[in-house]
Order: structure tokens, then C-alpha cells, then sequence
């Protein structure tokens, strides 16, 4: 595939791999390693990339793999997940990003995906490509010396402590649970499992091993730091399947004497502020999307999840990247949707980013009207729409790629 008289696009092979290496750690300010890289391609397969070659010097990249994503209504849909998307800093503003993509693209097309997700470093690249943030990530610290619960919060106790290795079989088994019914988490591969326990030390940010508590419905994996204050824990991951689970996680968390404050990664709806006689401790310090989606398919993925309310809908969607756009009668009872194709007249405008956007419940219809990114013929049309795709469960990113 042709970009200028210098530059093409094509896929990688294995003599790529030790200039991809040096770009993605040109790229995103660290280096990898033998041992990261080993399971990072056990994870995305060099057959899979594709690079842009300046003569023999690659100065572009990107790379995908089929990831199974729930999606709200416990359902699943077969995704495109990409990652390892980088341009080398001398090769910027000449349409190298726009060609890898529209390759990469055209080939997810052609395999069927219905979605494609990827993790973003910045928030302004990957719109104009179609896709949009879906879920929200809450970094908060809670000083835990004065972290009090309630006397009505959970308190069944089940919790362990355990070398993380030792307890992977329990952690596969309760992340597996979770991730069946957390829109956006994806089905996890052993390769991702092998990443996180290997636990590399320049990747740690100057913190210890990884410890981890576990209980039968949940667990947490945590490490320490040393700061000029004193030890703070940080909580790499907690998954819970239960209230009980979580209650009795951060119970054991919160009992960690040694530390003064403890830092973790929760969702807009997470309960622990509401455990806490002084819900204030738990402050948001950042806050920040994780998963982004683009809809390749508009009927299928429209097709695929569940919604909140009856609705009867005509969707014109923009796609100012591929042809997935168009037109579509969106029918909704009893939670099941049929989509298709329609020549009707259109009830709703909108982008095919604001639809991904909307898809997995976590951005409500009325901030992307307020935005006049999401125009619609009768206004008393918002409320019913919000309801329909909204979401009783937080989407989450499941692991991080």
C-alpha cells in the first residue's frame, strides 16, 4: 500500500521486530526488555502488525488481536483489539497514522469484528478515526488512619492474605466471574496473567512485589512505596464479584497499620465512599477514560447488548473514517433490540463516536445533546434515549493492553 514516493505501509515480519521494539520504547518512554516483550508477543503476533517503512527504517507501527468483550446484558461480542500504536516523533503530519489505520481497518473489516477497542495515551488522536472513551477510571487516595465503616457495611470477614503466584488459579477463576458481567472488561489471556505476575521492577515505579488478599467471590493485588511521609499501599487491581467481596477487600486493606494512605483505581459507582463514615477520605485525585470503542458494525453491535427501556428509533450515524455509517431503525422491547438498515427519516443525529461513546452505558445521552454532538428532532425523545442505553452495571477495562 502506497503512502508517498518514501513511505509504505505493509504488514511486519519477525526481521521487524527489533525496530518496532525501539519505536514503541522510543514512543512511550521505556524500555521493555527480553522478558516483556517475550509475553507481549505472546499476546499480539508480529503477523498481526503492520508497520510504515521510511526505506528500511520502520517509523510507524500498530498491531491487533481478537478480544471477547462483554457488553451490557452479559452478552459478549468478538472485538478487534488494538494496541502498539506509534509514529517515530521524525516521521510526524505525513499521513502515517491515517494510512496504518485505514489498513488495519479495512482487514478488521474484512475479518467480521463488529467492534474495535483500544487504550489511548492522549484523548486527541483516535476520535476522528471513529472512536470515543466508554469507560472512566477514578484514581483516589484515602488516608486509611481515620477510615472508619459503618456499622451497616458488610463485615463477613473471608479474607486472606496470599503470594500472588500461589493464588493465580483463584484469581483467574474470580476475574473470569466478574468479567462475565462487567460491560467492557474483556476475556483474559494467559499471556496477560503472565505480564502481571511477572511483576517487572522497572515497571514498578520504585514500589515493592506484589502482595495480594484474597476472598472466595474477590481479590486484591497491592504493593507498597515508600514516600518521604511515610509507606502508602497501592492497589494494582481488585476484582469483586460481590458486595461482600469488595466490603471485605477494603476492610483488610484498610487494615494495613503500616501504611498512611492507600491509593486505587475505581469506578464513577464504586461503593466504598458509601462504606465509610466519612465518605471525603475517599478523594479523587484524577480522572480519566481506559477504554475507547469504535463500532465497525452499527446493527450487529447494536444488536448484541441489552438496554433499559422500550424504544422505537431512527439513527443517522456519521462515520467520518470507514463506511459503517448510514441509517438505521433501532427497535427496543423488553430490553432486545433488532437494528437495520432503513431509508426512514432520522429521529437522531449523531456521530459514530458518540454512539460508541453511549454504547456500554457510561456517558448519558443529555451531556452528548448539551454538546450539540447529539441532535434530536423531538426533545422529549432525551429521556427515553438516556434510559435505553444506559447501564445498572460500571463498564470497566478488564486488563490493560
Amino acid at each position: 500500500m502506497p503512502l508517498t514516493n518514501d513511505i509504505a505501509v505493509r504488514s511486519a515480519t519477525a526481521e521487524d521486530e527489533a525496530a518496532i521494539q525501539l519505536l514503541l520504547e522510543t514512543s512511550f518512554a521505556g524500555q521493555w526488555g527480553a522478558d516483556k516483550q517475550a509475553e507481549t508477543r505472546a499476546l499480539f503476533r508480529i503477523e498481526d502488525a503492520l508497520v510504515a517503512v521510511d526505506g528500511d527504517q520502520v517509523v510507524g507501527t500498530t498491531e491487533d488481536r481478537q478480544m471477547t468483550v462483554t457488553v451490557p446484558g452479559a452478552a459478549t461480542l468478538t472485538a478487534a483489539g488494538v494496541a502498539a500504536v506509534a509514529v517515530a516523533s521524525t516521521h510526524r503530519r505525513r499521513g502515517i497514522l491515517r494510512a496504518l489505520f485505514t489498513e488495519q481497518h479495512r482487514r478488521i473489516e474484512e475479518a467480521g469484528l463488529p467492534i474495535a477497542i483500544l487504550t489511548a495515551s492522549e484523548g486527541s488522536i483516535y476520535g476522528r478515526f471513529g472512536y470515543a472513551p466508554t469507560t472512566r477510571e477514578n484514581s483516589v487516595t484515602i488516608d486509611r488512619r481515620f477510615a472508619e465503616f459503618l456499622p451497616c457495611a458488610p463485615n463477613v470477614g473471608g479474607v486472606r492474605m496470599s503470594d500472588p503466584t500461589a493464588a493465580l488459579d483463584h484469581l483467574r477463576a474470580v476475574y473470569d466471574r466478574w468479567r462475565a458481567v462487567v460491560p467492557a472488561a474483556q476475556v483474559r489471556p494467559e499471556a496477560s496473567w503472565r505480564l502481571r505476575l511477572l511483576d517487572i521492577e522497572r515497571a514498578r515505579g520504585g514500589g515493592s512485589d506484589l502482595f495480594a488478599f484474597v476472598h472466595p467471590d474477590g481479590y486484591a493485588l497491592y504493593r507498597y512505596h515508600k514516600r518521604e511521609h511515610g509507606i502508602d499501599a497501592q492497589v494494582i487491581e481488585l476484582r469483586a464479584v460481590t458486595t461482600d467481596a469488595h466490603a471485605a477487600l477494603w476492610r483488610a486493606l484498610c487494615g494495613l497499620d503500616i501504611t498512611k494512605h492507600l491509593e486505587a483505581v475505581v469506578s464513577d459507582n464504586d461503593p466504598l465512599p458509601y462504606l465509610l463514615t466519612n465518605p471525603r477520605l475517599v478523594r479523587t485525585v484524577q480522572r480519566a477514560d481506559a477504554l475507547w470503542l469504535r463500532l465497525m458494525d452499527v446493527p450487529t453491535a447494536l444488536a448484541a447488548r441489552t438496554y433499559g427501556a422500550d424504544l422505537d428509533v431512527v439513527l443517522a450515524v456519521h462515520d467520518p473514517f470507514r463506511e459503517a455509517g448510514g441509517t438505521f431503525a433501532l427497535t427496543i422491547r423488553d430490553g432486545k433490540a433488532a437494528c437495520s438498515p432503513t431509508t426512514g427519516a432520522a429521529d437522531v443525529d449523531l456521530g459514530i463516536d458518540v454512539l460508541a461513546g453511549l454504547y456500554f452505558g457510561t456517558h448519558p445521552a443529555r451531556a452528548f445533546a448539551a454538546a450539540n454532538r447529539l441532535r434530536l428532532n423531538d426533545s422529549d425523545l432525551l429521556p427515553t434515549l438516556e434510559t435505553a442505553f444506559g447501564s445498572p452495571v460500571d463498564a470497566h477495562l478488564g486488563w490493560h493492553f
